[in-house]
């Protein structure tokens, strides 16, 4: 990664304040819901949520509607495959690069006895506790939060300090992470995951090797704003290149997700014209 990225300064990742901005104003502006979070506004803070309730507008320009489908998109697809894993039996959750994600907070799979794990960088997580006491939101029984520098520790040491069972499925969500690592950094996490019982599945999005203007257009548009917060992206896949990366890997079953796909399982006939470019991957042991 880049010598100047701020998290290696120990300040919180100001994109996870973007996109948990992004989940708060679909909260207040859009119909009908596609992820329904009813913490989105009071994980914010007190008076970030009240300066969003007065003018929630100022989110609602055409860059800022396309961040948030794809913010929206990302968060509903991986819940969703949480929601099958669980339902195939899956007791075990991992969030990697948790950021201001509040599933743990508002779980509705709760009666079923699951661990939740949320993984993220040191300084992040240590604001989101503070966000956490200030709102009054309480961290369950069965919730456990690990601080790890995905760059210099592994998500499999510190998870196995925690108790995680390796000789169980789970489901791994790893969202808004991966275009800001290394392609060893990003590869090391999916081997671990790879290596778990058969059951075991990870969601993650990942920046795509722009191949036409628009989303060269788009592309640069992105790499700008997030650099321009200190958080340069540094990786990008072409998608078939990459599903055979994490098939060597020994994943049994493959699903790329581009914005089609997207567009037509989340946006279809909505009023308000969604879409989205994204990109995502689900690999299931």
């Amino acid at each position: 990664m880049a010598s100047d990225n701020i998290l290696h300064s120990g300040v919180p990742s100001r994109t996870a304040l973007k996109v948990a901005t992004q989940r708060a104003v679909h909260q207040l502006l859009d119909h009908p819901l596609i992820f329904d979070d009813p913490l989105a506004l009071r994980i914010l803070g007190r008076q970030e949520a009240e300066e969003l309730r007065e003018d929630p507008h100022r989110y609602n320009n055409p860059m800022q509607r396309g961040m948030r489908a794809h913010v929206i998109a990302r968060s509903r697809l991986t819940e969703d495959e949480f929601t099958r894993a669980a339902a195939a039996g899956v007791r075990q959750y991992v969030v990697l690069g948790a950021g201001l994600d509040t599933f743990a907070y508002r779980n509705p799979h709760e009666a079923l006895g699951l661990h939740l794990y949320e993984i993220d960088h040191p300084a992040t997580q240590q604001w989101k506790r503070e966000r956490l006491e200030e709102a009054g939101i309480g961290v369950p029984e069965g919730v456990t939060l690990l601080p790890v520098d995905f760059e210099s520790e592994t998500i499999a040491g510190r998870l196995a300090e925690a108790g995680f069972r390796t000789d169980l499925p789970a489901c791994f969500s790893w969202l808004g992470v991966t275009m800001y690592l290394n392609e060893e950094a990003i590869m090391a996490p999916l081997r671990f995951v790879a290596s778990l019982p058969r059951g075991t599945s990870i969601t993650f999005d990942y920046q795509k090797v722009p191949t036409t203007p628009i989303e060269q257009v788009i592309n640069q548009m992105m790499r700008d704003m997030v650099a321009g917060v200190g958080e340069p992206m540094v990786s990008a896949f072409e998608p078939d290149a990459l599903r055979d990366k994490i098939a060597a890997l020994g994943f049994g079953e493959i699903e790329l997700w581009d914005g089609p796909l997207i567009n037509a399982r989340y946006f279809r006939r909505r009023n308000d014209g969604w879409h989205t470019f994204s990109n995502f991957l689900c690999a299931r042991v």
